[in-house]
């Protein structure tokens, strides 16, 4: 196992001077869950003393440990933003960036000398994050689409009678700058479109505070992580052609959920530091996904859920829904292609860890296809990308059911644009 590999390095190396490592890049990741990986890396490594020590002011922390060696060790974690996170791999004074988006073709470029930055090895996917929109429970409203929640948060819709609701002056609720939250609803809704957060709107430093005040308030809305829903409504979001959807784990961690992201670690698939390496291999672990869950993000580790049939549902699609559990990962793939994008890659083994722990290995498993109507035979290549998966689950011994093509059927996101494509190109995973 590459944990345990990189774990052993850390009490069989010899070392006059401290073992270092400079961690850089985003707050959303930094704040909280990177210092906690770090500490249950440390921990599983056998190491004592550990001292977390958290700045919050400017965002710079530091562990400190004692190996299992008895060698010092000294962890830097500056959480500035994703972009300080790829400027310290390419100054080089960080080993690991952390990212709350994927990394830039400039960036790509700017580390070629390191090697491929885009590579499975150099990319990981640590965990996925998500918010809610929530209103008061009396609000009419039920359902708004991305581009209706930019409108609203950005002033340019500011009665509820212009969305189909009850007249009334919409009072926004925001989280603060500071806040993971808020950059992730920053990054998924205004961003994009070029647009600023009104100036009226409420700031909160907390989750809790902000949903206790949608609740009490006919006319408001804000936005949440997913745990903090409380006493007010979550809305059911869609985008583009998709059909609108309540914010849940598994849907956060399938990604079909539109206000759904992932977090990543970069790191150089040349990097030699024990301490990088072992970082990297336990937050793909069991322990590590649990961590991410711990803190309110949503981990990796799969779990089957229940989906309710619908009539818009394609007639094998539905007969699933109606006799199978569907699985909370997808498969995505790169554009025109059934070839597997790095979190499938990682992915996999987690899959094959779930299956073999239920008794799923034989004949028990349907993949499912989709594809964007980008695409010529979208069907047919809907169908090979269902294949693909099914010869990386065959190679280890899961004898898999049925591959099935959807085609272009049932996106999960708007196909106007390179994310929402993106999302459409998956394959499901359904067990029996």
């Amino acid at each position: 196992m590459v944990l345990l590999a990189g774990l052993t390095c850390l009490s069989t190396q010899a070392h006059t001077a401290p073992l270092q490592l400079q961690i850089n890049g985003s707050n959303t990741i930094g704040a909280k869950l990177a210092p906690l990986l770090v500490e249950g890396m440390l921990r599983e490594a056998g190491a004592t003393d550990i001292d977390v020590q958290l700045n919050s002011s400017p965002q710079e922390h530091r562990i400190t440990a004692i190996s299992a060696q008895a060698e010092p060790i000294e962890i830097s974690l500056n959480a500035h933003g994703s972009t300080t996170g790829f400027t310290g791999l390419i100054d080089q004074t960080g080993q690991i960036a952390a990212a709350s988006r994927p990394i830039k073709d400039s960036e790509v470029e700017a580390l070629k000398n390191a090697g491929d930055m885009r590579s499975k090895q150099a990319e990981q996917i640590i965990g996925l994050d998500g918010l809610a929109v929530i209103v008061h429970p009396d609000n009419p409203i039920s359902t708004l689409d991305v581009e209706q929640i930019a409108r609203i948060f950005s002033g340019q819709a500011t009665d509820w009678s212009q969305l189909g609701g009850q007249q009334g002056k919409i009072r926004l609720h925001a989280r603060d700058g500071n806040s993971g939250t808020w950059e992730t609803f920053r990054d998924l809704v205004l961003t994009p479109r070029k647009l600023d957060l009104q100036a009226d709107a409420r700031r909160y430093e907390s989750n809790s505070e902000l949903s206790r005040s949608v609740s009490i308030d006919r006319n408001a809305i804000g936005f949440v992580g997913l745990a903090s829903v409380d006493q007010a409504r979550a809305l059911a979001i869609s985008s583009g052609d998709s059909r609108a959807m309540l914010p849940s784990k598994e849907l956060v961690a399938t990604e079909d959920y539109p206000l759904s992201r992932r977090l990543y670690m970069y790191i150089s698939p040349e990097e030699s530091n024990p301490l990088a390496q072992a970082l990297i291999a336990f937050t793909q672990s069991q322990a590590g996904q649990d961590i991410v869950e711990q803190v309110g993000f949503v981990g990796q580790n799969i779990s089957a859920m229940q989906v309710t049939p619908q009539p818009y549902m394609p007639d094998d699609y539905r007969t699933l829904a109606e006799q199978a559990q569907r699985l909370s990962v997808n498969f995505r793939f790169t554009e025109g292609s059934a070839r597997l994008d790095n979190k499938a890659h990682q992915d996999i083994d987690r899959l094959l860890d779930y299956l073999q722990a239920q008794g799923k290995t034989q004949n028990k498993v349907v993949l499912v296809g989709f594809g964007d109507p980008r695409n010529r035979g979208a069907e047919l290549l809907s169908r090979l990308r269902a294949m693909t998966v099914r010869a990386a689950l065959v190679g280890h011994g899961i004898f898999v059911k049925d591959a099935i093509g959807i085609g272009d059927d049932l996106p999960v996101a708007a196909n106007t644009n390179d994310d929402g494509r993106f999302k459409n190109r998956r394959v499901e995973i359904w067990v029996y």
